[in-house]
């Protein structure tokens, strides 16, 4: 499968007036594809810093950059893609076994990420190896 058609940018409803702007995303099907079981967010990170590094094998997830800028590499073990994160209204969807990256953050990046899944360190996958062991050896059954 082509890896743009495994991500989706989702571009979020913007309300403002004089008062300023307002960014809604409805969980459960509605902006984000899933029931949302956990929510955190990164700041503080420079230009130097990668963040992530790692899949998963049952949590999808949505990054939002609320503040700033950053970006995002995508990886499904077949092609890679690069997603420039740069608008709060601007949202990217992660399916599963998907490899990440997230780097080159501007000193007000902060970035939210939506979670579909509770924290369950068991079902990451730290190591790139291992990653494309497990995506090529599930094309093979």
């Amino acid at each position: 499968m082509n890896i743009k058609e495994q991500y989706k940018i989702i571009e979020f409803g913007e309300y403002g007036d004089e008062r300023g702007n307002l960014v809604v995303a409805e969980g459960s099907g509605r902006d984000i594809p899933f029931e949302i079981k956990r929510v955190f967010y990164m700041y503080g990170s420079d230009d130097t810093v990668i963040r992530g590094q790692h899949a998963n094998r049952r949590t999808e997830f949505v990054l939002i950059n609320v503040s700033g800028t950053s970006k995002v590499k995508v990886d499904n073990g077949f092609e890679t893609d690069i997603i420039e994160l740069d608008k709060p209204r601007m949202g990217l969807y992660i399916p599963t076994m998907m490899w990440k990256d997230m780097y080159d953050f501007s000193a007000d990046s902060v970035l939210l990420v939506l979670a579909s899944e509770h924290y369950d360190g068991t079902e990451y996958i730290r190591n790139y190896e291992e990653f494309i062991r497990e995506v090529k050896g599930g094309l093979e059954k």
